[in-house]
């Protein structure tokens, strides 16, 4: 039976290059490999994402439909009332969603909205739903509320590579971002944060935003890769479109180097042939947004998830009570499939 893969953190830009001029076959087999070494096959997470608080944002992201610097023809919206995310969870949770993420257009949150927020996240885990929040950057302090609280996951991409950062924001730096992820990982949070590809950079960015992400002290436990939604308004509306394969390939790296993490197929899934998809997660992406929205631009909605799933024969991820009953589950799920499962092996060596 193959062996977990032990996880690197001293991972090169030119290692990852390597990888991704794998002939694509090999790559994804690699990646599926590696991946039925450390999860369940044919098991994805569903989350759903909120936005609590819509547009009006003062940061410059230039692929964001919320900045306010942008004309998007975007409806700006205060904060939600508690009582309106709470039934948007509940929603969720009916429809089949495991992690409810709740989403704010700030630079970072005020004092005023913590009793707000936290409020919210004990109510989603009075549901019985892991929860996950995204309001910008955070303080010591104001991690350590949040975590109070019971959050479970903080979002913080790191969006592309350190080189490329000062193309895309201006507005906050790519050390703003390393603080906030280290602020949410004292304060007892997982982490989620992944980048977006398709904004332009080079085959070399996106080999630095992988190395960025697998080389933190503790690998993100979610993992979320996005592909660009051009939004008309936006400065990056009209960027050329990312191969297709080199998305993939993206998704495959990685799980390749982040092994125990969830790699979440995420924004641009809607513009993506179910055939697209299926290479996704056969490259490794065990994560997935459910519902009709992205914060504010389109999704799949739930039905045709849960005809892809159908036709893949994938089954959602149940919540785990503990970190030692989901090892216990994996270990186990792993252990049946590897004695029916001939083709396992150490990919290590390959990588």
């Amino acid at each position: 039976m193959s062996q977990p893969t032990p996880i690197r953190h001293d991972w090169s830009v030119s290692e990852v290059d390597a990888l991704f001029a794998l002939p694509f076959m090999d790559l994804l087999f690699q990646a599926q490999t590696i991946h039925r070494a450390n999860f369940p096959p044919n098991q994805v997470q569903v989350s759903t994402l909120l936005s609590i608080k819509t547009g009006a944002c003062p940061e410059d992201c230039k692929y964001c439909p919320q900045s306010a610097r942008y004309d998007t023809g975007l409806e700006k919206e205060k904060l939600m009332e508690v009582e309106k995310v709470i039934k948007a969870a509940k929603d969720a949770k009916a429809t089949g969603s495991t992690r409810f993420c709740m989403g704010a257009a700030w630079k970072n949150p005020k004092q005023r909205d913590m009793p707000y927020l936290v409020e919210m996240i004990k109510e989603v885990k009075a549901l019985g739903l892991e929860s996950c929040m995204t309001l910008g950057m955070l303080d010591d302090d104001q991690a350590q509320q949040l975590s109070g609280a019971g959050l479970d996951y903080y979002n913080h991409n790191l969006d592309t590579s350190p080189e490329y950062y000062d193309q895309i924001i201006t507005t906050r730096t790519y050390q703003d971002r390393l603080d906030t992820l280290d602020n949410v990982r004292n304060a007892g949070m997982k982490v989620c944060s992944g980048g977006i590809v398709g904004l332009g950079e080079e085959g070399k960015d996106r080999s630095g935003l992988l190395v960025q992400l697998a080389n933190m002290p503790v690998q993100p436990e979610s993992v979320p890769i996005n592909k660009l939604v051009k939004v008309k308004g936006t400065p990056l509306d009209s960027v050329e479109d990312l191969d297709e394969f080199e998305f993939i390939k993206t998704i495959a790296i990685a799980r390749i180097l982040m092994p125990k993490s969830h790699v979440r197929l995420s924004a641009g899934r809607d513009d993506m042939s179910e055939q697209t998809q299926a290479l996704c997660f056969m490259a490794g992406a065990n994560s997935i947004f459910y519902g009709c929205k992205l914060l504010t631009t389109d999704n799949p909605d739930e039905n045709s998830d849960m005809r892809l799933f159908k036709k893949l024969g994938i089954n959602k991820e149940a919540i785990h009570t503990s970190p030692y009953e989901t090892e216990k589950t994996v270990d186990a799920a792993i252990v049946r499939h590897a004695e029916k499962d001939e083709l396992f092996y150490d990919a290590t060596s390959r990588v």
